[in-house]
């Protein structure tokens, strides 16, 4: 009996490069085999592995219906039928988050969400935590800008009985002050390991600086070591009340589901939920600079600087939304983007160099970010500016082509479970956007125009008035920094304190 080689497909590929052949063991190529000293397959000879391969036109994305509908209490229901697997994610989104935040309690929505599921008026942490992993189920609740949610995955067997748990954490938390003094420890400690990190210091003094500490986003999420220490079982149980309504909030329901049993079974579990009017936030005027500023925050003996360069950008609501996601494509929104081939892969200063917008419920911050070697600091920073100035110009046809087309390829890849597609209903339920968002999307990027990249570029990245924010090594890098004259340089230590020249 005779017997063929199988051998891996990287084998077949390194032959036709090395040889011009197949394996000259006998291989299997594409399951037949070719004997020894056989001439390759002309497909095989035929790939030019010296050229990328040909993007084909992105693939049709059909997405099943969204169901949206009402609870009595103002409770929103976007329902989502997805059978393939007998599971389903809820996602409950409270349409607040740290926005809310009192200017002395920063950390608070964030403090109160992680509560959530560490007590309620009949189960101790503990009894949901061995419940949860009785029942094979995943219950989490965290709370970002704009929003706070509980979320649960969960297999249809086990419906019922997540639901009772789910439903307990939502309308019957307990705050209980000996977990609150827990989380606040293991918050304030995360804060001392904070002060310690580039990154993180530049995070955060970027958003004071460019937000100043009177608007909702010129502080931390997580809160300062005064705000975290001064927060109170009062102060949680207050944001709960004011914040956690149903008339605030959507439900999200993805999986092996009907519309009509969803509805049912919500209108048993928080039907009840007592709806109150929401208080709005507000947000105030952000500073407006005139010109550009460079803050050197000193981190003796920092062996890489941390950039952070950039100013308010745009809300959610924008109409200019899908030029400035192909826009930001080509500056720094992928790998194979300006800022990231520049910094990296022509100049080797970085890791990895970005740039994005963060749009929210009113304008979040636009962001060129990079951790570089602390050498090339000043280096650094005029291939930074050199590249807001050149998005300026008319792009290329080809990279604009380039950057449209990486966007609507990559976006089946978000929707492969039932998890993904809960998270990417997210933003219409938030802002109002409208259910066929995503059926429409291939269609507007496609429409993106080299002229629309032009007009939001010089709209809304104006390298003039942006604010630099530099975290390094004060002794090594302030010279080179003064030097370029791009900007009036002031320094801070790393609490924020202004320190003289």
């Amino acid at each position: 009996m005779s017997a063929t080689l199988r051998v891996p497909r990287w084998c077949v590929v390194v032959a036709v490069v090395l040889w011009g052949g197949a394996c000259r063991t006998g291989a299997s190529v594409g399951g037949n085999a070719v004997p020894a000293g056989a001439p390759a397959p002309a497909a095989a000879a035929a790939v030019d592995l010296t050229k990328p391969p040909t993007l084909g036109p992105p693939p049709s994305l059909t997405l099943p219906p969204i169901v949206k509908r009402e609870l009595p209490n103002g409770l929103g229901l976007y329902i989502v039928e997805q059978h393939e697997l007998p599971v389903v994610d809820f996602v409950l989104l409270v349409r607040t988050g740290g926005e809310a935040d009192p200017r002395d309690r920063g950390g608070l929505a964030s403090i109160t969400a992680d509560m959530l599921d560490e007590g309620t008026t009949t189960r101790s942490a503990l009894e949901i935590a061995d419940q949860e992993a009785y029942l094979g189920v995943e219950l989490g609740t965290g709370s970002g800008w704009d929003a706070s949610e509980v979320s649960l995955h969960t297999t249809t067997e086990q419906l019922d009985s997540a639901l009772a748990l789910f439903g307990d954490v939502v309308l019957h938390p307990a705050f209980p002050s000996a977990e609150l003094e827990r989380i606040r420890k293991e918050r304030l400690t995360a804060l001392i390991q904070l002060r310690d990190r580039g990154p993180a210091i530049a995070d955060r003094a970027f958003a004071s600086i460019v937000f100043g500490d009177a608007h909702p986003y010129g502080h931390p999420l997580t809160g300062t070591d005064a705000s975290v220490a001064a927060i109170t079982r009062e102060d949680v149980q207050r944001f709960y009340e004011t914040y956690y309504r149903p008339n605030n909030a959507t439900l999200i329901v993805v999986g092996d589901v009907r519309p009509d049993d969803v509805e049912r079974r919500v209108r048993a579990l928080l039907g009840g939920w007592e709806a109150r009017a929401v208080p709005a936030t507000e947000y105030g005027n952000p500073p407006a600079p005139t010109s550009a500023t460079i803050v050197l925050i000193d981190k003796p003996h920092a062996p890489q600087s941390s950039f952070r360069i950039g100013a308010v950008g745009v809300a959610r609501s924008t109409p200019d939304y899908f030029p400035i996601e192909v826009m930001n494509t080509i500056l720094g929104g992928v790998f194979t983007s300006r800022l990231n081939q520049n910094l990296r892969e022509t100049h080797g200063y970085t890791y990895g160099a970005s740039s994005g917008f963060a749009m929210r419920r009113s304008a979040g911050p636009f962001i060129a970010r990079a951790e570089v070697v602390a050498a090339k600091t000043d280096s650094a920073l005029l291939e930074f500016m050199k590249e807001l100035r050149a998005i300026h110009d008319t792009v290329p046809r080809v990279e604009l082509e380039r950057a449209k087309r990486y966007l609507e390829l990559q976006l089946p890849g978000q929707f492969e479970s039932t998890g993904d597609i809960a998270r990417q209903l997210a933003p219409l339920a938030l802002y109002d956007l409208p259910l066929d968002f995503y059926d429409q999307y291939v269609r507007r990027v496609d429409q993106v125009t080299q002229r629309d990249v032009q007009r939001v570029a010089d709209r809304y990245v104006n390298p003039t008035t942006m604010q630099i924010v530099i975290v390094g090594d004060r002794a090594s890098i302030e010279g080179k920094l003064r030097a370029l004259d791009l900007a009036p340089v002031s320094v801070r230590s790393i609490d924020g304190t202004a320190v003289t020249p």
